[in-house]
């Protein structure tokens, strides 16, 4: 009919990204998302075999091109083949996307692209799961879809936001939820005045900061040595995150000379830089005095067990247009959206 097609069991390495057998690829009609896998309409030997070529239909317009076989299009798989192939060359390093592309769209890259030029396509590959808001898939037909600036606009900066997006583990789903937000927010306000006490204890000032972790590659990993050893184990965030809080709390309980304290400097440098973490550029909305005062006195209540007396100074503290954050040493104040 003008088309051409790929016969995948003449690559003998089909199936070999998403594990699966020559008899799997006879009946398999999901992607790797357990989706439906929506082919186009055709005659082949296999539920596999894709296009590569497919002749012009009515319903394309001007979409056409000649060729040996025809007037038509390129399969939706060759555009990704031939953008790499230009761009990065034959061999490329790292090949990501979604869970649900790796077959068959990953799995067809491959055979077409290691066909054509008889060596690797992609060294690593990465496929991340989805991203959900609320528990639920984003839509802007559900009203839970958020732009970059609907976040600004409650108070967000980039940081906080990129530190909730890399906290997960990127082969489950994320669940956005502003409570998630919120303890980013927090988190990074740990990781800021930890930064602070190390400054503090080596004798400098939040102006220094940025100068002495500049030199990340000289830099060693020191008491965060774990903290690289969970992200080389398949890229676990969360619990190189869990590393580096527990070796803050156990380093703001040491008595640390200067030199003790910049070195443990550099070396939490070393961590921001590999977490794309930058600190002190969030634009800060002080809270009025009498709010910490407010804060203090429902910290103090919550602290004596009178929660009768810190439920009520929460809800003043609200009716003035700020939330509590509470940690587990004390608290914040935050705009409340």
């Amino acid at each position: 009919d003008g088309s051409v097609y790929y016969k995948v069991s003449s690559f003998k390495y089909y199936g070999k990204l998403a594990h699966l057998t020559q008899e799997n690829l006879k009946t398999q009609t999901e992607n790797s998302a357990g989706s439906a896998n929506l082919a186009d309409e055709y005659d082949r030997e296999s539920v596999a075999d894709f296009s590569l070529w497919k002749a012009h239909k009515e319903e394309d317009g001007a979409n056409a091109w000649d060729s040996p076989w025809g007037k038509g299009r390129p399969g939706w798989h060759i555009e990704c083949s031939a953008m790499s192939k230009k761009y990065l060359g034959d061999t490329f390093d790292l090949h990501g996307g979604g869970v649900d592309l790796c077959f068959p769209h990953h799995e067809n890259e491959i055979a077409q692209s290691e066909a054509a030029t008889g060596k690797p396509f992609a060294m690593h590959w990465f496929h991340s799961a989805h991203l959900q808001v609320e528990g639920t898939k984003m839509s802007k037909s559900l009203g839970n879809l958020y732009t970059l600036e609907d976040i600004k606009a409650k108070g967000y900066g980039p940081m906080v936001l990129r530190y909730l997006l890399i906290s997960g583990y990127y082969k489950h789903p994320l669940n956005f939820t502003m409570d998630g937000l919120n303890a980013a927010k927090s988190a990074l306000g740990k990781l800021e005045r930890f930064a602070k006490y190390l400054l503090e204890k080596a004798g400098l000032s939040e102006s220094d900061f940025e100068k002495t972790i500049a030199d990340v590659k000289n830099a060693a990993w020191g008491s965060f040595d774990k903290v690289w050893e969970e992200l080389c184990d398949d890229l676990n965030v969360p619990a190189a995150f869990g590393e580096v809080f527990k070796v803050i709390k156990e380093l703001e309980h040491k008595e640390l000379s200067p030199k003790e304290a910049l070195q443990e400097l550099k070396s939490f440098g070393k961590v921001l830089f590999a977490f794309g973490l930058t600190l002190f550029s969030e634009e800060k909305q002080e809270a009025p005095k009498e709010l910490y005062d407010l804060g203090q006195k429902r910290w103090e209540a919550k602290n004596a067990k009178d929660f009768a007396l810190a439920d009520s100074l929460r809800v003043e503290i609200e009716s003035k247009g700020w939330k509590i954050l509470d940690r587990k040493d004390g608290f914040d104040l935050a705009v409340l959206n």
